[in-house]
C-alpha cells in the first residue's frame, strides 16, 4: 500500500493507494463505521461489509436526487450516527457525490471517507470535495465542497467492473490527457481498453497518475475560482446532452470533448489535425464521438449552467493536445457556433 497526504487549504485527506476495504477499521473506531453503497456493489462485494451497518440504494444517475438523500439521512437517524461516526461511501461517482452531500450536511456534518469502486469513480469523481444531487435535467445543481478523511483504493473492486464501465471512466482519463499531459495522451494511443482491463500494474499506475493530475489543480484552486475550470473540459455540451438523453456519463463527456475541439479549432487556433488524434483516441477507447441532438433543448440547459457568468460562459478550450484555456464565450456568439458548426 503507498500512502500520500494531500494538503488542502482547509484540512488534510490522505490517499491510500493498492490497499484494502478492510484497512477502514484502522482509520476509525470500527463500531462507529456506516456504509453508504450501490446495490450491485454490495450484491458482488458483500463479504466486505459484515462488520458494519449498511445503508443499500440504486446508485444510478436518475436516482441522484435530493429524494434518495433523505432516503439515506432517515436510515442514518434509525441507525442513531452522531457526529463522532464516519460515513464512508463505497461505489461509483453517484455514490461518492451523494454520501460526500449527506456527509456535510448531517447533523452539520460528520466525518467522511470514500472508497471508489469505478475507474470513473477513482480517476475523478471522488477526489477534489465537490458532490451534490440533480435537479430535474440540471446536473448537480445542489451540493457543498466537503472533504474526505481518506480515499482509499481498493483495486479489487475493478475486477467485477463491467467493461461499460472501463469505457465509461476512460473519458475522464482521456480529458486530464487533453488538458494537462500529452506524454499520457501519447500512451494511451499505443494501448486499449483491454491492455488496462487485463494489467493491473498499468491500471493502477495510470489511475495513480490521473489522482495526481487532478489533486495538483483542486489543490491549487479549490473552489474552482481559475485553473480547476479546466476540469470541465467537455463537461458544458456533454452534462446537457446527458440529461436530454440518459447517455451514460463518459459517453456524454466524449461527445462533449469532440464538441469543445470544434470550438476550439473554429475560435482558438486548435489544429484539424489534432481535432482528429482526439476523435481517434476517443474512438480507439470504445467512446462515442458524435450524437445527433435537439440543439435549442441543449441550449435552453446551457443558459442554466453553473460555469454561467452574466451573458457568458466559462468554456474550456484547447490550444494543443496537453494544453487547455478558459475563454468566456458569450451565450450570443456559442448559440452562432451551435448553429454553425454543432
Amino acid at each position: 500500500m503507498k500512502t500520500e497526504a494531500v494538503h488542502y487549504e482547509g484540512g488534510l485527506v490522505n490517499h491510500y493507494f493498492d490497499a484494502n476495504i478492510a484497512f477502514i477499521n484502522e482509520l476509525h473506531d470500527a463500531q462507529k463505521i456506516v456504509i453508504l453503497t450501490d446495490e450491485t456493489v454490495f450484491s458482488l462485494h458483500a463479504s466486505s461489509f459484515q462488520l458494519f451497518p449498511v445503508i443499500k440504494i440504486n446508485g444510478t444517475e436518475a436516482n441522484k436526487t435530493q429524494q434518495t438523500v433523505d432516503i439515506i439521512i432517515n436510515e442514518l437517524l434509525n441507525l442513531n450516527v452522531d457526529k463522532s461516526w464516519m460515513l464512508v461511501a463505497v461505489g461509483g461517482g453517484v455514490i461518492t457525490d451523494m454520501g460526500g452531500y449527506v456527509a456535510s450536511i448531517f447533523k452539520r456534518g460528520i466525518k467522511l471517507g470514500l472508497v471508489p469502486t469505478t475507474i470513473l469513480g477513482m480517476t475523478d469523481a471522488a477526489i477534489g470535495g465537490k458532490n451534490g444531487v440533480n435537479v430535474g435535467q440540471y446536473k448537480n445543481m445542489v451540493g457543498t465542497t466537503y472533504r474526505p478523511q481518506y480515499i482509499l483504493f481498493d483495486y479489487n473492486f475493478l475486477q467485477t467492473l463491467p467493461k461499460a464501465e472501463w469505457v465509461n471512466g476512460f473519458a475522464e482519463i482521456i480529458k486530464h490527457a487533453c488538458i494537462k499531459d500529452l506524454e499520457m495522451f501519447n500512451t494511451l494511443s499505443k494501448n486499449n481498453i483491454y491492455y488496462y482491463i487485463n494489467n493491473i500494474n498499468a491500471i493502477a499506475n495510470l489511475i495513480e497518475q490521473n489522482v495526481q493530475i487532478k489533486t495538483s489543480v483542486v489543490v491549487n484552486d479549490e473552489f474552482e475560482n481559475g485553473e480547476r475550470l479546466l476540469l470541465n473540459f467537455g463537461h458544458t455540451f456533454g452534462h446537457a446532452i446527458e440529461n436530454l438523453y440518459h447517455l451514460p456519463h463518459g459517453s456524454a463527456i466524449s461527445i462533449g470533448m469532440m464538441i469543445a475541439c470544434k470550438i476550439s479549432e473554429e475560435i482558438n487556433g486548435f489544429y484539424s489535425s489534432q481535432k482528429e488524434q482526439v476523435a481517434q483516441l476517443l474512438t480507439q477507447y470504445h467512446l462515442p464521438i458524435k450524437i445527433s441532438f435537439d440543439k435549442k433543448a441543449v441550449f435552453d440547459l446551457l443558459v442554466k449552467d453553473k460555469k454561467r457568468s452574466g451573458n457568458y460562459i466559462n468554456f474550456v478550450l484547447l490550444n494543443a493536445i496537453g494544453n487547455a484555456a478558459i475563454q468566456k464565450i458569450s451565450f450570443e456568439q456559442l448559440a452562432d457556433l451551435n448553429e454553425q458548426i454543432l
